[in-house]
């Protein structure tokens, strides 16, 4: 009966002092040019993204200049193509990571998914690079170097030595993944600097050797995230994630999000979690509610002088977005 009487949203709007997310800091501009001076040397891009978001948040600028069907963008992707591609196209491998966070059963049906909307996509890897062993990550050096053997390398058929790039939006592993390649194939500690906060992969980094023979070696980039999201949707997705610092989003409007798209896909297991009696739409209810329970309490003084304890919701939203990256609600994939 309560769904009858107070239907739960089907559609979800940004507050209007959001009405637009625009997240492309200085250091991702300087990025792209020192990105346009490396590509020359580079013999395979391997772009990693986050499996929870195999469609949203692609930059399929970038993708459309590796595979030769671009247009003129504001960072004279034009200038990029002509140094990159050369007479033809260089090998890409598309790697979705943080598979532990998305489930197996959704791996077909997010390739059929990409596939529709690229059929050139042919090469897609799902990895956990949390996990040394896992097979994804092992396959994706043998991979590179096999594409590479059977592509006309154009300016560098001279050169014995392979250079991988990697490219990605912020945050969905990439450094890790270096670390993961390097350690497996040289027993090395880590390299790259890892960070689970957005942007913190500053400068195309030196190259990293990867493999003795034949030799290949990784440059590591910053993340490349479209400058302007298509629709508020994705922005909150990939805010989600985490591809976005959570303050420029900020953590009640990701959670009222997220609350959103659990009730809208029936995923209900933020009940549990919560301590909730029943499913509820309403976020500053439902986290009201949490606090109290878990007694996230923070001291307010008043107008009057006077200091009252009210409940910590920003405390009680973190939680919550905590329990989704944490893979805590169950796997989700949120572009489903």
């Amino acid at each position: 009966t309560m769904s009858l009487v107070n239907p739960f949203r089907t559609v979800f709007r940004l507050p209007s002092r959001n009405q637009r997310i625009n997240w492309f800091p200085g250091h991702m501009t300087k990025g792209m040019r020192q990105i346009q001076q490396k590509l020359r040397t580079v013999d395979c891009i391997v772009e990693i993204h986050d499996a929870r978001i195999p469609i949203s948040g692609r930059n399929s600028q970038f993708f459309e200049t590796i595979t030769g069907k671009a247009s003129l963008t504001p960072f004279n992707f034009s200038m990029m193509i002509s140094s990159f591609i050369g007479n033809g196209v260089k090998p890409h491998i598309l790697v979705l990571n943080k598979i532990d966070l998305l489930g197996s059963k959704h791996q077909r049906a997010i390739v059929k998914q990409l596939q529709t909307q690229q059929p050139e996509l042919r090469n897609i890897l799902f990895t956990n690079c949390k996990d040394q062993r896992n097979h994804g990550v092992h396959d994706i050096l043998p991979l590179a170097t096999k594409l590479v053997a059977e592509s006309s390398r154009f300016n560098r058929a001279q050169s014995a030595e392979n250079n991988i790039m990697i490219i990605g939006v912020p945050n969905v592993g990439k450094s890790s993944i270096i670390n993961v390649l390097r350690n497996v194939h040289l027993k090395k500690r880590s390299a790259a600097r890892v960070g689970a906060i957005a942007g913190i992969t500053r400068a195309v980094g030196e190259r990293i050797k990867i493999q003795e023979t034949p030799p290949v070696y990784m440059i590591d980039t910053p993340g490349i995230l479209q400058p302007s999201v298509t629709d508020d949707e994705m922005g909150m997705k990939l805010a989600l994630v985490g591809c976005l610092p959570d303050h420029i989003v900020g953590e009640d409007l990701i959670a009222d999000y997220l609350l959103f798209w659990l009730n809208k896909h029936k995923r209900y297991e933020y009940v549990d979690k919560m301590e909730l009696q029943a499913p509820n739409d309403n976020i500053s209810a439902m986290l009201a509610e949490y606090a109290q329970k878990q007694d996230l309490f923070h001291r307010v003084k008043q107008f009057n002088g006077q200091v009252e304890a009210m409940t910590n919701l920003l405390a009680a939203s973190r939680k919550f977005i905590s329990f989704f990256r944490t893979g805590q609600l169950g796997p989700i994939n949120l572009d489903e």
